[in-house]
């Protein structure tokens, strides 16, 4: 798994709502942080802009020149060339079409750079740091803007053969409903924060039209839409519409994991995002529905559970990514014994 660097690391994690740079020791060890949102409508220029800022920023704020910054990582979701360090279009950045963003960050700041997908980096952050430790077989799975899956079989990492393995959120779970990795009906429509966001604006204008009351009426015809914040803070306050949207997304997660589980048979399924902010609102219909799905001694074997890192999984997991990205060119740099 590597060793933990005693110079300094820099964590890129982006996302289709924010994203946020990292400074570090080590994936524990962190020294300042920023944050801004990625705003993919606007292009991928802009947000390149203030990820090169920022990181210029903390390096100066730290007291620390540039030369020593050990590594960069980079992760954010499929699909990418992670080998090659290109940004292939993602559904949360439908316009980072082919971004060279390791080659343009390794320009700017002077330190190598290493990209990773989000699910992948955060299944080996929460195998070394948080639900999955010990576990051989083990899924962690992002739920957020997007959803997709990062496997760890046999304690390995897998990939697959063009390394794009554990996009479940392109499954169709149905043949209509919300829409998500270009496929209406998607588990990543059914089961993410993009789709909950689909589902809310659907169902509040079914209850306006019909005239029942929700508090996610409020939101309805604001710029930015109805969001999972929006239903999270309903259901927190007992809105019945929220609290069904929320049921329905936690059937339609479960339904889901009951797949994984069927066909991985894992110890430990560890749910980012959405699990975090419903938490057993969200899960408890999951795990009915794993139960009355999956195969029996599958479904027993397997705990589902919110990945333990909560917020922190994105800093920790690019911070996996260039701590062992730097091991690794250490590793292959070193001059062989004769």
């Amino acid at each position: 798994m590597g060793r933990e660097t005693s110079q300094l690391i820099v964590g890129i994690d982006i996302g289709g709502t924010k994203t946020a740079v990292v400074l570090a020791r080590s994936p524990k060890d962190v020294i300042g942080r920023i944050s801004f949102p990625t705003r993919p409508e606007l292009g991928p220029d802009q947000a390149i802009r203030q990820i090169l800022d920022g990181t210029r920023s903390l390096l100066d704020r730290a007291g620390e020149a540039a030369t020593g910054l050990e590594g960069i990582g980079i992760i954010c979701g499929n699909p990418l060339d992670a080998p090659r360090g290109v940004i292939q279009s993602p559904p949360n950045l439908s316009s980072w079409k082919n971004v060279e963003i390791c080659r343009i960050v390794t320009d700017a700041i002077g330190a190598p750079c290493f990209l990773e997908n989000d699910a992948n980096a955060g299944a080996l952050a929460e195998a070394r740091f948080g639900a999955g430790r010990g576990a051989k077989n083990f899924v962690f799975l992002t739920m957020g803007t997007g959803f997709g899956a990062g496997l760890l079989i046999d304690g390995q990492l897998y990939r697959g053969s063009t390394s794009l393995a554990g996009e479940i959120g392109h499954v169709r779970l149905t043949r209509h409903g919300p829409s998500g990795y270009g496929k209406v009906g998607s588990a990543e429509g059914w089961a993410s924060g993009g789709g909950m966001a689909q589902l809310a604006k659907h169902w509040t204008e079914l209850a306006i039209e019909k005239g029942e009351h929700t508090l996610l009426s409020e939101g309805y015809k604001t710029p930015e839409g109805l969001s999972a914040r929006d239903v999270a803070v309903a259901a927190s306050q007992g809105d019945a519409l929220a609290r069904s949207i929320v049921q329905k997304v936690g059937e339609k997660l479960g339904e889901t994991l009951a797949i994984l589980i069927d066909l991985l048979n894992p110890e430990c399924i560890a749910i980012g995002g959405l699990a975090l902010r419903f938490g057993d609102e969200l899960l408890a219909a999951a795990r009915d529905v794993v139960s009355r799905e999956a195969l029996p001694e599958s479904a027993k074997a397997c705990k589902v559970v919110p990945a333990q890192l909560g917020e922190a999984i994105g800093d920790i997991a690019a911070l996996c990514v260039a701590m062992d990205g730097t091991e690794w060119m250490r590793i292959n740099s070193a001059p062989s014994e004769s």
